[in-house]
């Protein structure tokens, strides 16, 4: 590099360098938080002598952090590509903004790619998204309104402070707005959506991320949406809309100004404790026990150091669980995870002390849940070896589904609004086929979804839903989201009650393997740095699909970019092979990662063949994930 070059690059760098402190500085001086204040003025100030610095100040300045449809989720830092009070007044104010655009517009605006109701017998009963050739159906009219906001959070660091801010905003902007009166799990706030007849609903957490993150979620519901999607997160148009009016309040002369978002000092009602209260008799009385009369059943349970512990243990002992034993160490909320390296049920390892506590007391179960207790995991001693056994999701979907089917196909049998509707089952395309036919032999419908319950609780007349990701929508006349106490209570009624004719959960898995033959799951996650990767790598499974999986010959190949008649387009691909075995690969909605979901079928004549069937099972999934590699590896 000759000296001329060397001046111009040294010239360039330092002219970044003081845009980017210049920035800052303007940032800080607006910026409502003194502690993310003073943590920007710190980085501004080391820019220009440590590279770290500079990445760090650079890549919290790069650009606005996303809203989409699963709202925002990122870490808690100074900057607008980070999750913070500015961010969060910035998001506010756009949810507020385009809930009154719904209001003044005085009409349901509800995304036109939702599931048409289903027909009895159908199992994908689908049809084609809006288009040239189908316009959108014409929305109903009615006056214009003024729109009610209820806002919840949880333990996480800031999750108060963010809450409290976006009800003051709401209020300001003239919604009339509730504020739940402690950290509580997002199931609550989901039902709360429903229970007061909101239009919107606003849940700070970052569920199983790691300390550092936080989050914003959004729901809609009353008369924002159609009445299939009241109290479901939020889909396209709405996260667009939402996102136009953030890109407006966050275009201002100085960075980080948020002068022109008012903030009242009161007006918002906080709730009482009566509206937890609501959701725990809501909840308790799922469970059937003239049906299901058995409460002979030792739970250990965890709430992962989350908000679920209190909800969790009072909807098990009212509905007649006592005998509970809570992990101490995870029971009270602690926003730094303390005992767990990932707060995340999924994770190998965290259920650790959860199972050496099972060991010690002779459970039956264990029930865990995740820091904002939307999800549960479940585990139990398997009587083939003897040693604790996390089930996978999609086999808690099969339990519950079955369970459910056991009860007439719905929680509140004879109890709902439109109880004489036939069930319907639904789960998420990447989820286990298994219930699909579990749903068949009932003579229910089933529907399969995109990836997410934004898409599963927007099923006309659902009565049970899941994906694999251990997410479980058993009531959704209560929450039409994923719910983990929900489901860890009907969970409990069917162990207990096969624990009473002498026999397990495991046992259940084994009837639905005869019956439907053994459906076994696995996932791959490829995490990238750079996400131009993940782009590569889906162009060339579009590309060059592969011609085999196992040995076995790829019969169906389905870009899922493309839609179909029953799914909206999403990007993926799906692979089916002769013998059965399907691979979908999917982009990560919320981290940088590739995922690969893997499930093959084996057929088992009777149960001296199920060992052989399971060692069958694994190889062929180990076989199937090999050549996944392989292909991206390419």
């Amino acid at each position: 590099m000759t000296h001329s070059s060397q001046t111009r690059s040294q010239s360039a760098a330092a002219r970044e360098t003081a845009a980017l402190t210049a920035a800052a500085s303007q940032w800080a001086a607006h910026d409502p938080d003194p502690a993310t204040a003073a943590q920007l003025q710190t980085l501004a100030g080391r820019a220009g002598s440590s590279p770290d610095a500079f990445a760090e100040l650079e890549d919290s300045f790069d650009g606005n952090l996303q809203f989409g449809t699963a709202g925002l989720r990122a870490a808690m830092a100074p900057g607008p590509n980070r999750m913070n009070r500015t961010v969060v007044r910035r998001a506010a104010a756009g949810v507020a903004a385009h809930l009154l655009d719904l209001a003044r517009n005085g009409s349901s605006r509800e995304t036109p790619d939702t599931f048409p109701s289903p027909l009895p017998g159908s199992d994908n009963p689908g049809q084609d998204p809006p288009g040239p050739d189908r316009p959108a159906p014409e929305q109903s009219e009615q006056p214009a309104y003024t729109p009610r906001a209820v806002v919840g959070y949880d333990a996480r660091h800031n999750s108060a402070a963010f809450a409290a801010e976006t009800a003051a905003i709401f209020t300001a902007a003239g919604i009339e707005t509730f504020l739940l009166p402690a950290a509580l799990p997002t199931p609550v706030l989901a039902f709360a959506v429903r229970h007061l007849n909101c239009e919107a609903g606003v849940m700070v957490t970052a569920s199983h991320n790691p300390p550092a993150d936080n989050g914003y979620k959004v729901y809609l519901g009353g008369r924002a949406v159609a009445p299939e999607a009241r109290g479901v997160q939020i889909v396209a148009p709405h996260d667009a809309g939402i996102a136009a009016h953030i890109a407006t309040f966050s275009t201002t002369a100085e960075a980080g100004d948020t002068s022109s978002i008012p903030l009242a000092k009161s007006g918002w009602t906080v709730l009482g404790d009566d509206l937890a209260a609501g959701y725990v008799a809501a909840v308790t009385a799922l469970a059937d026990p003239a049906k299901f009369p058995s409460r002979d059943l030792r739970i250990v349970h965890t709430s992962m150091h989350g908000v679920g512990h209190g909800t969790a243990l009072d909807v098990l002992t009212k509905a007649g669980f006592t005998d509970i034993h809570a992990v101490p160490e995870q029971s009270a909320p602690d926003p730094d995870f303390p005992t767990v390296s990932f707060p995340n049920p999924e994770e190998s390892g965290a259920l650790d002390l959860a199972f050496a506590l099972a060991h010690k007391v002779g459970a039956d179960v264990v029930l865990a849940n995740d820091p904002d207790a939307d999800r549960a995991a479940v585990g139990a001693p398997d009587p083939a070896t003897g040693q604790w056994r996390k089930f996978h999701g999609d086999e808690v979907g099969a339990l519950l589904g079955s369970h459910l089917a056991s009860r007439g196909g719905r929680a509140q049998t004879g109890t709902t609004p439109d109880a004489a509707q036939v069930p319907v089952f639904a789960n998420s395309i990447v989820s286990s086929r298994l219930l699909g036919r579990i749903a068949a032999a009932a003579g229910y419908p089933h529907v399969q979804t995109l990836t997410g319950f934004k898409w599963i609780s927007r099923v006309p007349h659902l009565t049970f839903g899941y994906e694999e990701a251990l997410g479980y929508c058993v009531a959704p006349e209560l929450v039409r989201d994923k719910d983990g106490i929900s489901a860890g209570l009907l969970i409990a009624e069917m162990a207990a009650a096969l624990k009473a004719e002498g026999r397990t959960l495991f046992d259940v898995l084994d009837d639905l393997a005869l019956e439907h033959g053994l459906h076994a799951s696995d996932q791959i996650s490829i995490r990238v740095e750079d996400l131009g990767e993940i782009t590569s790598m889906m162009a060339h499974l579009r590309a060059e699909p592969p011609e085999a999986f196992d040995g076995s010959p790829v019969e169906v190949f389905t870009d899922l970019s493309e839609g179909t008649p029953e799914l909206p387009a999403t990007d993926g691909v799906l692979y089916l092979t002769e013998n059965g075995s399907r691979v979908i690969v999917r982009p990560s909605g919320t981290e940088p990662k590739l995922k690969c979901y893997l499930e093959v079928i084996v057929p088992a004549a009777g149960r001296a063949q199920l060992a052989a069937a399971r060692e069958e099972a694994a190889r062929a999934l180990a076989a199937v994930a090999a050549d996944v590699t392989a292909a991206l590896a390419r």
